[in-house]
C-alpha cells in the first residue's frame, strides 16, 4: 500500500512531542535535571551539533533535541526489511513500511577553565548524572508515550533500536536513540491502481 504524504513527518513530530514532554516531567522530578531544550524540531537528516548553548533558554534546560529519518524501507515481517523484487505497473503494494528514526539530545559538556584545568570530578558526574537522566527519560517516552500516538486506535508499531551516549565534542554531550515505526499504509495515490 502507499503511504499519506504526511506519514512520516507526523510520526516524526510524535516522538519529538514525547519526548520533549517526558524530558520535561523528568526536570519536575529530579533537583537539577534540564527540560525539554527550546530548540527542539524535527530535521531533515544527521543534525548539525550547533545547538548545545541555546540563546533562547532562560530557565537552565538549553541544548538541542532534534528527530530525524535515517532510512525508509518496505517490510513484509515488520521490522525487519522486505526483499520482494518490485515491478510490474503502476502502484505495487508492499505490506508495510517502516521509517527508521534518530532522536538526537545534546547538552553542554563540561570543558576547560580559563586556566587551562580539566574539569573537576563533581562537574563530571553532574554532567554525567544529566546524560543518564536524559537517556532514561527518552527511553521512557518511546515505551510509554509512542504506543498512545498516530491514528490506529492502539498507535503505531515500533521496534525501540540501540541507545547510545554521544562522545563529548565541541563543548557538547548527548544522547542518540534509535526507533523503527510501522507507518499506517493507505492505499495507493488517486489515479492510481493497484495490479
Amino acid at each position: 500500500m502507499a503511504l499519506n504524504p504526511l506519514a512520516i513527518h507526523e510520526v516524526a513530530e510524535s516522538v519529538l512531542g514525547c519526548v520533549c514532554a517526558a524530558l520535561d516531567d523528568a526536570a519536575a522530578l529530579v533537583d537539577g535535571q534540564p527540560g525539554c531544550p527550546c530548540r527542539a524540531c524535527v530535521v531533515p537528516g544527521s543534525p548539525a551539533w550547533d545547538g548545545c548553548t541555546d540563546p533562547c533558554s532562560t530557565d537552565g534546560a538549553g541544548g538541542q533535541l532534534t528527530v530525524h529519518v535515517a532510512r525508509i524501507f518496505a517490510t513484509s515481517s515488520f521490522p525487519a526489511d522486505d526483499r520482494t523484487v518490485q515491478g510490474g505497473r503502476n502502484c505495487v503494494p508492499v505490506a508495510s513500511t517502516g521509517a527508521e528514526l534518530v532522536v538526537t539530545l545534546l547538552r553542554c559538556a563540561p570543558t576547560m577553565s580559563d586556566r587551562g584545568c580539566p574539569p573537576t570530578c563533581d562537574e563530571l558526574a553532574a554532567a554525567a548524572r544529566t546524560v543518564h537522566v536524559d537517556a532514561t527519560s527518552i527511553y521512557n517516552a518511546l515505551l510509554c508515550c509512542l504506543p498512545t500516538t498516530g491514528r490506529r486506535r492502539r498507535g503505531p508499531q515500533f521496534f525501540l533500536g540501540a541507545q547510545r551516549v554521544l562522545e563529548q565534542a565541541g563543548g557538547c554531550m548527548g544522547v542518540e536513540q534509535r526507533v523503527t515505526v510501522e507507518l499506517p499504509n493507505c492505499g495507493c495515490p488517486k489515479g492510481e491502481e493497484s495490479p
